[in-house]
């Protein structure tokens, strides 16, 4: 029997979150915030790049609105591999500096991911380097799933479970898990930025839709259309699609900075924002879990801006 490398990513902190931070009584926060790549990344990503190590690849290429790369080179740093990471150039410079930070090879390309996404295929295809993709991997989705086993293994009885969705490769992960578990009957709360919103867009369309550009804030859910096996998942297991507006995910940035003293992304902010905004509409929720993705595009100097 092949033994499993031990995971690159973290058991995170399960926290109940601080009174009067949300209009909910009893709110739990999933910490992945604090994995050693800043977001829950690491948990995919990691179990990808694991695997293309273990088939021999000795280079990695990942294009990523930032998280992901990131994740991609903590994990390549990790292993002895080198790695390119595909930006596009709505990914801010200090973004790519963290990345660069990190040994990594950044390279920038095209107006969004889309692009920036086929240049890094085509260049892993010419180098003969491993292509990771940061969303769309069953491999990936089983690693996000992860973080449901771990609240699970802690004995929480939470009756939903409330996520930002970019390219929905955590929204799958999560989705997976819960079903793992046996929990087919608890929804999951899908939270997207307007302007960002291809899940809820499609839910609505019942088909897939490609937005025509990300006009969000919130870059890391910059995935013009999510992976189709995020919109199989959410029309066939209990979700409930939210959006928010960037000044109210930037806003919750802010609260959740100042009640527990971490700092998230937009991206991230939107799940948290989801309970103030849309509170009537969680109302009949009375233990939601809210998985804190996290993600290194905030600044102590962008939550002052936002404040």
């Amino acid at each position: 029997m092949t033994q499993q490398p031990a995971p690159l990513h973290l058991n995170t902190p399960l926290l109940r979150a601080a009174p009067g931070l949300f209009p909910q009584a009893e709110v739990w926060l999933k910490m992945d915030a604090l994995q050693p790549s800043g977001s829950f990344k690491l948990r995919g990503v990691g179990r990808l790049v694991q695997q293309a190590a273990a088939e021999g690849a000795r280079e990695i290429v990942c294009a990523s609105g930032g998280n992901a790369g990131f994740a991609a080179a903590h994990a390549a740093l990790a292993l002895g591999l080198a790695v390119t990471i595909v930006l596009p150039e709505s990914s801010s410079a200090a973004v790519a500096e963290k990345i660069a930070a990190r040994g990594a090879t950044v390279l920038r390309h095209g107006a969004m991911f889309d692009e920036a996404n086929a240049f890094a295929q085509a260049l892993a295809a010419e180098r003969g380097a491993r292509y990771v993709h940061p969303f769309d991997h069953p491999l990936l989705w089983a690693g996000h799933s992860t973080l449901i086993d771990e609240v699970q293994a802690e004995g929480l009885d939470f009756d939903a479970v409330i996520t930002a969705v970019g390219g929905g490769g955590l929204f799958c992960g999560i989705v997976q898990g819960l079903q793992r578990h046996g929990l087919h009957h608890v929804p999951v709360i899908a939270v997207e930025t307007l302007g960002a919103d291809s899940l809820s867009q499609s839910l609505r369309a019942g088909q897939a839709i490609t937005l025509p550009a990300i006009t969000s804030v919130a870059t890391s859910l910059g995935a013009r259309r999510v992976a189709d096996e995020a919109l199989r998942l959410a029309q066939s297991h209990p979700t409930l699609s939210l959006t928010v507006t960037d000044a109210q995910a930037t806003q919750a940035c802010v609260r959740f900075a100042d009640a527990m003293r971490v700092m998230v992304e937009p991206a991230c902010g939107a799940a948290l924002a989801a309970l103030s905004v849309h509170a009537p509409a969680l109302a009949g929720f009375k233990r939601p879990l809210v998985e804190v993705c996290g993600g290194i595009g905030v600044s102590l100097a962008l939550l002052q801006a936002w404040a």
